[in-house]
């Protein structure tokens, strides 16, 4: 009986606090709750008591709370969904992201995600943020929407999200967006996607990611290309975004994910212009390629002179390789090749023409299989990003010429004099005369003689004197009296009396006795700097014997010519699938007592995969140990990345390990959605049920172990 009075008080409460709001007004009492109270229901309950009947109301109003003809049926919920709302509406239109972030968790603990208009609004406005909190809540925020109702968001959205992650310097939110993309069948707008990458690619982190997931979208786009859907050329991307991502692998030595991508340009059918090709002879010069970059040679030759600017880090790089191969015969002629080109008739090309389109093989002419990159030598964007001048080591480019650098003359010097050919090292030095007479160096020849005394190699120095009065080259005095000097300062009296008599047969010092010459000799060696003074203010190449004596050094730790000439046969056969060709000439190196490079395992590597021959790529994974160990050997990130996606192919979990806690320990960054892809790819149901205490013997156990390690370190349920 006393509990029936009390329930009978506490309605009659209710229904006097009920008559209250109504008699005052919604809004006053609604002013004086904390708004964030209104948004849980059990605070009203508290105020007006839990036994006050209340149902949903639809359409209600934005301005007050709809109230039935009965003072009793209060539609509360209905009223808290709308104030909701409508402060989420007010925050974002003022920008206000704590108090829209607040009503929106709010919001979703009671009703769930709201409309698609205002999740993308929200979505956007946290992407205009500068602040990595608010972004990162974004990105948050759509991996939740899209593990529980992806149909809330549209693209554009996403694409403004990833353009803001990669502008705020946070490559992996960004790469993760755009993977969800295109999981879902979506890549950003061409211009929009340019200026993502473009962000993305200026860390390290960033470019293995741009390029593992350029690689991802020309995979789905030969998939849909292969079922004939109209969707492909949608998502296809151009020659800019290949060309950002090829950048950003030579900027931070990633060549063989170079490699990978300038293959993929066929496949796809994207054409290489000017930039493309400039960055594809660096990948190349890189990897040790010369045979391939040797095929770009003839097209680039036939540009118009106004464009023989922009080609002079393809020659760069092509003389580098063939310095590398110890191909001197072949330096000799791209270098007069180089120095030839003029504005004759024979180059020069109406400006008005339509570039032309070139095919060029990768790999060998010979191979039946190989792929044809289509290039457009003469193609150059105007508003590109790119810079053209790239790294100037060998070829410079000067009064509209391209010249040699003291580098470059430095290596053909020690290259020709280690072989014994001065003979022709100094008719090379004759005909580059004639070619830079132009650029008034009319004192070249004494810059090579002068540098050969400075480093010490005398008898060199004065075998290129000999050559030149034969040749009836004009070679000024100063030169002879360097030699003389040197000769006399070495104690070498019989080269300086045989010197003396050249001098007298030219009439050099015609008027002047042994003695006196003698004395000049000696008083220079006294000044030395002085000496070193007049050389060089009258020569161009002051600094050429500065680049012998670091050429020199460099020469005796530099990687033997017969290996580059090894790994590019092993690369031949690895792209024509001749494995066991490529295996003898791997064979060669142990017999020759050769170390392997990092590029020898990458091509072996490469060449097992191709044929899906895993298991041998985990006995050559053994002697890629065996040299680390003996520190002769230093991998690269982008060996490693392609033995766990091997491994994580035929399933050699424990190898997979293995090998990315060999990344982690030189803090190495694992691309894991990639490799979770991969896995998932393979193996997605492998082991799923299957307990230890079930497993039938040790080594499936042992697998069962490493198989649930990776998974937990990838992140898989």
């Amino acid at each position: 009986m006393a509990l029936s009075l009390r329930k009978l008080t506490s309605a009659r409460k209710s229904c006097l606090f009920v008559r209250q709001l109504t008699s005052i007004g919604w809004k006053t009492v609604l002013s004086s709750f904390d708004c964030k109270s209104l948004s849980d229901r059990k605070y009203f309950q508290r105020v007006i008591g839990s036994d006050v009947p209340h149902k949903m109301c639809q359409n209600v109003s934005l301005q007050h709370f709809s109230i039935s003809s009965q003072p009793e049926s209060i539609c509360w919920e209905g009223s808290c969904h709308a104030v909701l709302l409508r402060k989420l509406e007010i925050a974002l239109k003022d920008h206000q992201l704590d108090e829209a972030w607040e009503t929106f968790k709010d919001f979703k603990r009671l009703y769930g995600f709201p409309s698609h208009s205002l999740v993308s609004r929200l979505i956007t406005e946290l992407s205009y943020s500068s602040h990595s909190h608010w972004l990162q809540k974004a990105c948050d925020l759509v991996n939740l929407i899209l593990k529980e109702k992806s149909d809330l968001i549209h693209s554009d959205s996403l694409d403004k999200l990833s353009l803001s992650l990669s502008r705020g310097q946070m490559p992996i939110p960004a790469s993760m967006i755009l993977r969800l993309m295109l999981e879902k069948g979506n890549v950003p707008q061409l211009n929009v996607l340019r200026l993502i990458i473009l962000h993305m690619v200026k860390t390290e982190i960033g470019m293995h990611l741009a390029s593992n997931y350029l690689v991802q979208i020309c995979d789905h786009f030969l998939l849909l290309s292969a079922r004939k859907s109209n969707h492909a050329k949608l998502i296809r991307p151009d020659t800019m975004i290949f060309n950002l991502v090829l950048d950003a692998c030579v900027t931070f030595g990633s060549s063989f994910k170079g490699q990978q991508i300038i293959e993929l340009m066929p496949q796809v059918g994207v054409s290489a212009d000017a930039h493309s090709i400039t960055i594809i002879a660096q990948i190349h010069e890189m990897n040790g390629q010369r045979d391939d970059l040797k095929k770009f040679k003839g097209h680039i030759d036939q540009v118009p002179v106004q464009l023989v600017r922009h080609y002079r880090q393809f020659y760069d790089s092509l003389l580098s390789l063939h310095f590398k191969f110890n191909d001197i015969d072949g330096a000799a002629r791209l270098v007069l090749d180089m120095c030839r080109i003029r504005e004759s008739p024979s180059i020069r090309k109406d400006r008005n023409d339509s570039p032309k389109t070139c095919l060029v093989p990768i790999g060998s002419y010979h191979l039946r299989e190989g792929l044809k990159i289509q290039i457009v030598p003469e193609l150059v964007h105007k508003d590109s990003v790119f810079k053209m001048d790239g790294k100037q080591e060998l070829v410079l480019f000067s009064n509209e010429k391209y010249v040699l650098s003291n580098k470059a003359l430095a290596k053909l010097i020690i290259a020709y004099k280690r072989d014994g050919r001065i003979s022709e090292l100094s008719r090379l030095m004759l005909d580059l005369q004639k070619e830079l007479s132009t650029l008034k160096r009319g004192g070249f020849i004494c810059d090579v003689i002068n540098a050969c005394i400075r480093v010490g190699w005398l008898e060199t120095a004065h075998d290129l004197l000999d050559d030149m009065e034969l040749a009836g080259a004009s070679i000024g005095s100063c030169t002879y009296m360097s030699l003389l000097t040197a000769y006399y300062e070495g104690k070498m009296i019989r080269e300086a009396k045989a010197l003396l008599k050249q001098m007298r047969k030219t009439g050099l010092i015609a008027d002047l006795s042994d003695a006196m010459v003698m004395t000049t000799c000696l008083s220079d060696i006294l000044d030395k700097n002085r000496m070193h003074t007049r050389t060089s203010t009258s020569i161009g190449k002051s600094g050429l014997a500065e680049c012998l004596v670091r050429e020199i050094k460099k020469q005796e730790k530099a990687i033997r010519p017969v290996v580059y000439e090894f790994n590019s046969s092993i690369y031949f056969f690895c792209k024509a699938k001749m494995i066991d060709d490529a295996l003898r000439i791997y064979r060669r190196f142990q017999e020759m007592k050769i170390q392997p490079t990092v590029q020898t395992f990458i091509i072996l590597a490469y060449g097992y995969s191709c044929l899906n021959m895993y298991r041998e790529i985990t006995i050559l994974w053994g002697d890629i140990k065996r040299s680390m160990e003996s520190g002769s050997l230093v991998l690269c990130r982008d060996l490693y990345e392609f033995l766990v996606l091997n491994f994580l192919r035929g399933g050699y979990f424990e190898r997979v390990m293995e090998v990315i806690g060999y990344m982690k320990e030189q803090n190495m960054y694992c691309d894991k959605w990639m490799y979770k892809s991969e896995f998932l790819k393979f193996h997605k149901d492998l082991y799923r049920n299957l307990k230890a205490s079930n497993t039938r013997t040790e080594a499936q156990s042992k697998r069962l172990e490493y198989v649930e390690a990776f998974r937990k370190w990838a992140g898989i349920n």
